[in-house]
């Protein structure tokens, strides 16, 4: 699409929500955050966003998963594969979006922090300058989620592990639009449980 026409590109989602939460010891998908489960309240924040689809990948616990994004406006795809890592649901979330579809925002399911806000600043760099790569930095550290323009799509899906995106960012260093933001949410994703017991989060 030409945005000097007035359009936008369209933009979509994969929130990767299919992980089997070892060092957790239970579904960190299902963590009550203020109320609801993380991956509600995460999900939620991206539909507010404004996106034109939104995928969630789902893999260990899927049927609860599923229950916890009831009624939401989004698209469940299961990943049978989801124990060889994130590349595997990251390949399988970007394989679901439509082909007009023109970049992907990768959101992990267990960063309770995120805002639409945030999001919607990332795509809006985007749309002013169609970077291959658009990712949040606060205090000079990059965050996620990290937005990736369609011409990376294959090298995502060629991933292998539990690595994501990380490779590409790595290779495609120089070509990284950098978005700087006063929001350490970014930097907070929730592993163990000391991670869940420090959340401080308004409502949880």
């Amino acid at each position: 699409m030409d945005t000097e026409q007035g359009t936008r590109p369209p933009v979509g989602a994969v929130v990767l929500a299919a992980g089997g939460s070892s060092r957790m010891g239970k579904p960190k998908q299902l963590l009550r955050i203020a109320g609801q489960p993380m991956v509600r309240r995460v999900t939620q924040v991206v539909c507010a966003a404004g996106l034109d689809q939104v995928v969630v990948v789902v893999g260990a616990n899927a049927e609860r998963v599923k229950e916890a994004l009831e009624d939401l406006p989004v698209q469940i795809i299961p990943n049978r594969n989801w124990a060889e890592g994130m590349s595997s649901s990251l390949g399988t979330g970007l394989g679901a979006l439509g082909r007009d579809i023109q970049a992907a925002l990768v959101v992990l399911a267990d960063q309770p922090g995120l805002t639409a806000d945030l999001l919607r600043t990332l795509v809006a760099r985007y749309e002013t300058t169609r970077a291959p790569i658009v990712a949040p930095f606060y205090r000079g550290r990059r965050g996620n989620p990290v937005l990736f323009d369609r011409a990376l799509f294959a090298d995502l899906q060629a991933v292998e592990g539990d690595q994501g995106g990380r490779g590409l960012l790595a290779r495609y260093q120089s070509s990284v639009e950098r978005v700087t933001v006063d929001d350490a949410a970014v930097l907070l994703d929730v592993d163990t449980r000391q991670d869940y017991q420090a959340l401080d989060i308004e409502g949880s």
